[in-house]
């Protein structure tokens, strides 16, 4: 054990951090060990982590000395924000200079930034095909992470840029799932008309950035796009209709109607939704399903997600 690379992983009782250290810990030839960060020692899911023989510690992304305590004498850093726990780009985009201040006197070897698309380099402020958010985003939650990414350029620390995509494990949480309605079918609403929607299994974007771990030094100063499979609404609709022994249609809302849906965050992902279609071909593009299933082997399609999940779907 002493003679492993320790990554620490941020995040960790979260999605992405979560597959992360799962991925190493499952590995029994790993060379890497993991370090996991959590707020609470006592939650179910920090004693899991213990229990499977993970090194856990206490630090919180607000606090910089504590994160310098996390990845003191570590080999590299798994850092992740959630920009849904505040809904604030401002926080997030502090969040990722505490982490930077924090690494820029660690001598980590490899970082992974989990990050997304700034999307207005595509749309503009003043571009009204979709509203403007908070005065200077149009898609919040993508928006400060991509504009965080040179952050990391400017501070000279050796990061790989994991872009990631939509997780179907949303259609099990957050209300994405199928509803049924007065007529006895089951539906649900993207604002994506016929495109494929990139997404991938959340565990899987841990394992792909395992991948990215084991590969040393390949991709550090690149940015990467993961994903399991790109269906359209409709195409995961046969195949949530065959895994789940309903009839589930799509429902390819506008972006308006989406925005107005009331919930915390509806705006936001309306527009993430139209972005994800008007610039379709560039988004996929620069996800490769190719290079995910290169990092991670036992990458899931949607097909394998829902042989696994589908039971935990809810159907109210």
């Amino acid at each position: 054990m002493q003679n492993k690379k320790i990554i620490t992983v941020f995040g960790a009782t979260g999605a992405q951090g979560g597959g992360l250290a799962r991925a190493i810990l499952g590995d029994t030839n790993s060379e890497f060990t993991v370090r996991v960060v959590t707020r609470d020692v006592n939650s179910e899911k920090s004693k899991a982590f213990a229990q499977l023989g993970a090194e856990v510690v206490v630090a919180d992304i607000d606090d910089t000395e504590s994160i310098k305590k996390a990845i003191s004498g570590a080999y590299g850093a798994f850092f992740v924000t959630f920009f849904w726990e505040h809904f604030s780009v401002e926080k997030e985009q502090q969040e990722v200079k505490n982490f930077i201040q924090a690494a820029k006197g660690a001598n980590l070897r490899h970082i992974i930034w989990s990050t997304l698309e700034d999307t207005r380099n595509w749309v503009a402020l003043d571009d009204d095909r979709m509203p403007t958010l908070h005065g200077k985003y149009k898609v919040p939650h993508f928006d400060g992470k991509g504009a965080a990414n040179i952050f990391f350029v400017e501070a000279g620390l050796p990061t790989t840029f994991l872009r990631t995509s939509f997780y179907w494990d949303n259609f099990i949480y957050f209300g994405m799932g199928p509803k049924k309605a007065e007529d006895g079918n089951y539906y649900f609403a993207f604002p994506m008309d016929d495109k494929k929607l990139a997404a991938i299994a959340a565990e899987d974007i841990g394992k792909c950035a395992y991948g990215v771990f084991k590969k040393g030094g390949e991709f550090i100063g690149k940015t990467i796009g993961i994903a399991g499979e790109k269906l359209s609404g409709y195409e995961m609709a046969a195949k949530l209709s065959a895994a789940l022994g309903k009839n589930v249609i799509f429902n390819p809302v506008s972006p308006e109607a989406y925005r107005n849906f009331g919930f915390p965050g509806a705006d936001d992902l309306g527009n993430m939704f139209q972005f994800k279609r008007d610039f379709n071909a560039d988004f996929n593009a620069n996800r490769s399903e190719e290079l995910s299933k290169e990092l991670n082997p036992a990458l899931q399609t949607f097909d394998k997600w829902l042989s696994i999940n589908a039971s935990r779907i809810p159907l109210d």
